[in-house]
C-alpha cells in the first residue's frame, strides 16, 4: 500500500507564502505523475497543477499560474507546491495525488479534470486571511 502524506499547510495573511510537501512512503519511485488539488467548503475539487516526475515540466491552472510553483526532490521522493502571494480565495484543503501513468504536460489538464490518479493523500489545510 502506497501512502501519500501532505504537510506544510497553515494560516497566513493575504500576500503570504506557504510551501506544501507531498511525500510517498515506502517506494520512492513508484509514482510518475503527481497532481495537486484543492477543495474549499461547498465547492468542487479543483486541480491546481501537476508534474510528471520524468519530464519535470509542471502545468498550472490559470488561477494559480505565476504564484504557485511545483518542484520535486527525487532523493527524498518529495514533490513541493510553493505558494506565493496567497489570496483569501486560495483557502482550501489541499491534496496531492499520484499515479504510475506518465503525464506529459499537455495531458495534465485532462488528468486533473478527471481526478485520474490512483493514490491520494489526506490533505493539508491552507487558510488565507484578508
Amino acid at each position: 500500500q502506497v501512502n501519500l502524506v501532505e504537510s506544510g499547510g497553515g494560516s497566513v495573511q493575504a500576500g503570504g507564502s506557504l510551501r506544501l510537501s507531498c511525500v510517498a512512503s515506502d517506494i520512492p519511485y513508484w509514482r510518475r505523475c503527481v497532481g495537486w488539488f484543492r477543495q474549499a467548503p461547498g465547492k468542487e475539487r479543483e486541480g491546481v497543477g501537476g508534474i510528471d516526475i520524468g519530464y519535470d515540466d509542471p502545468y498550472y491552472t490559470d488561477s494559480v499560474k505565476g504564484r504557485f510553483t511545483i518542484s520535486q526532490d527525487k532523493d527524498s521522493a518529495t514533490v513541493y507546491l510553493q505558494m506565493k502571494n496567497l489570496k483569501p480565495e486560495d483557502t482550501a484543503m489541499y491534496y496531492c495525488a499520484a499515479d504510475r501513468k506518465a503525464c506529459p504536460s499537455e495531458y495534465i489538464p485532462l488528468r486533473l479534470q478527471g481526478g485520474d490518479f490512483e493514490h491520494w493523500g489526506q490533505g493539508t489545510q491552507v487558510t488565507v486571511s484578508s
